[in-house]
């Protein structure tokens, strides 16, 4: 685990931080060259929405084949990406903007297939629930880093030399996802049951627990994206610098940064399911307090608060999933777990954009707050799927 675990971060961190680079030039392009708003809204939506679509064929794929080969797949559908963006610099108008999306779409594409082969294998390395806690915690780290690397190299290479040198690096970079990836040795893949053969994909969804699992990770994942949304929104009605909102939005990735690095000291204490629902609680309940901060440090405090109450959730989620579900369908059970996200991520903006605008940023709030909090709820019946062991 010593060995192989740093590998997999490394090759997420590249992969992620190639698409979080294209994902934050892109759209700058396309507003220097006089799309719309609603442009870039699509042109942002493309690296989320395709992935759904795709998911379950990349669950499949990883399930199939293990490791090497879906990364190679998500490199060559990354790479492929950012050169159609590369290529789109020299392109007029309309054909520009039409080939950023369809880069837009295959850097989602490349960034799932490898999100969802590398935490498969990651996985696999933990013998036990501890282990599976230390691992995904470690794991989680890898996007919030590759939030940063990726942004700020575009950013640099944007003012030093333009968009097409910032998508030529973007180019590059996922290529160390091959380098690390030779520190992983192939694993003989598990062939599935008869029984796993003659089923379908959505039959997985009759597993015990996993239903309510994925409704757990739905409400989690809804509450990450409603508070990036409503922060911005909040402290712009408020009168607030861009670099006020900032702090506010960076002490609550910090905090994610921070819980999740200390969990894995933690672990051999944290029970998943008991973790999901205090978090669920205290998220619903920071959710309901959120509005009544009327200063930027009542913000920061309340980001805080809730970067951690997040930021504990994932390695659950993904240790109980792995639990939950037999180790040859890993894969798809992630694959679900992914078309949940990124249709939220594609989906729930919108909405929140029409409560926001109907009834202000403060409702967005204690709507979402008050579903979390009832959604603990949900994850109490966890406990008696987590309580049987399923058949491996």
């Amino acid at each position: 685990m010593n060995r192989l675990l740093p590998a997999l971060i490394g090759g997420q961190i590249a992969l992620h931080a190639a698409m979080a680079g294209q994902r934050m030039a892109a759209p700058l392009q396309a507003l220097q060259q006089g799309h719309s708003a609603w442009s870039v809204g699509v042109l942002l939506a493309l690296f989320a929405a395709l992935p759904v679509v795709t998911a379950l064929a990349s669950g499949r794929m990883a399930d199939r084949h293990g490791y090497h080969r879906p990364v190679r797949a998500a490199v060559a559908c990354t790479m492929l990406g950012a050169g159609l963006a590369l290529v789109a610099c020299a392109l007029p108008g309309w054909w520009q903007f039409a080939l950023l999306c369809v880069g837009a779409a295959l850097s989602g594409v490349g960034t799932n297939i490898g999100l969802i082969a590398i935490q498969r294998a990651a996985g696999q390395l933990a013998g036990d629930s501890t282990e599976r806690l230390r691992v995904f915690s470690w794991l989680g780290m890898a996007p919030s880093l590759a939030n940063v690397v990726g942004p700020v190299a575009a950013g640099f290479m944007i003012d030093a030399a333009g968009f097409a040198a910032a998508y030529g690096l973007m180019l590059v970079l996922p290529l160390l996802s091959l380098v690390v990836a030779r520190r992983v040795p192939p694993v003989a893949v598990q062939a599935p049951s008869a029984h796993a053969e003659r089923g379908g994909t959505w039959d997985l969804l009759a597993t015990p627990g996993l239903k309510r699992l994925l409704f757990v990770n739905w409400l989690l994942s809804a509450s990450w994206d409603v508070h990036s949304f409503a922060v911005p929104v909040l402290g712009h009605s408020r009168g607030y610098s861009a670099s006020v909102i900032g702090i506010v939005l960076g002490s609550f990735t910090l905090a994610v940064t921070i819980v999740r690095f200390i969990i894995p000291m933690l672990a051999h204490r944290l029970r998943e399911v008991t973790v999901l629902r205090v978090a669920m609680v205290l998220t619903g309940t920071v959710f309901a307090l959120y509005p009544f901060a009327h200063t930027p440090w009542l913000m920061g405090i309340c980001a805080t608060l809730l970067g951690v109450t997040l930021g504990s959730v994932q390695p659950m989620i993904m240790s109980t999933l792995h639990h939950l579900t037999p180790a040859h369908r890993h894969g798809e059970a992630i694959a679900f777990r992914s078309m949940a996200i990124n249709a939220s991520s594609s989906v729930m903006p919108l909405a929140f954009g029409v409560v926001g605008t109907a009834l202000g940023p403060g409702i967005m709030f204690w709507v979402m707050g008050a579903a979390v909090g009832a959604g603990s709820w949900v994850a109490r019946g966890l406990q008696r799927a987590f309580a049987h062991e399923p058949a491996h």
